[in-house]
């Protein structure tokens, strides 16, 4: 487990497999905003949530890359992506290494029971590599809404 980030730190580089064996680097959309988000697992309701609700605002974000990652295999991954029209990369951080560079990889409780996974979390990472926006414990709901609000901002 690590330190959170904060807004104007270096972003963590990545580079993993996405839901079609292509490899996908945060180097490789420097020039560009993106959105990198954690999500627990993928096809479960909070996660749906959230990914169909980005989804639903790709048109609206301009040039903005739009990135998911989560413990889940890329054959996972796949299906996901598959079943709902997703439509962006979904990356398979099945070590956890990029979620522990973010601040993600958490000790949780459920049911009195304590075990490590992803606190579901977003961040805005601008064109120089740069965190922009940082929010960790987003709620599904709540990221498109956020990304749209930080992109009219600035």
């Amino acid at each position: 487990m690590s330190d959170r980030l904060v807004v104007g730190e270096e972003a963590p580089e990545f580079d993993l497999d996405d839901q079609h064996g292509n490899r996908v680097s945060l180097a490789s959309l420097q020039g560009r905003k993106v959105l990198v988000y954690f999500y627990p697992r993928a096809d479960t309701p909070g996660c749906t949530t959230q990914a169909c609700g980005l989804r639903d605002i790709l048109g609206d974000i301009g040039t903005t890359a739009v990135i998911g990652i989560s413990p889940d295999t890329p054959a996972k991954q796949a299906k996901f992506d598959l079943k709902y029209g997703l439509g962006f990369p979904l990356l398979a951080d099945v070590d956890h290494s990029v979620a522990e560079a973010y601040g993600v990889w958490v000790e949780k409780s459920m049911y009195g029971k304590k075990y490590l996974g992803i606190e579901r979390s977003a961040f805005l990472i601008d064109e120089d590599g740069k965190l922009e926006q940082v929010w960790y414990k987003i709620s599904p709901k709540d990221t498109p809404v956020k990304l749209l609000d930080a992109l009219a901002a600035a």
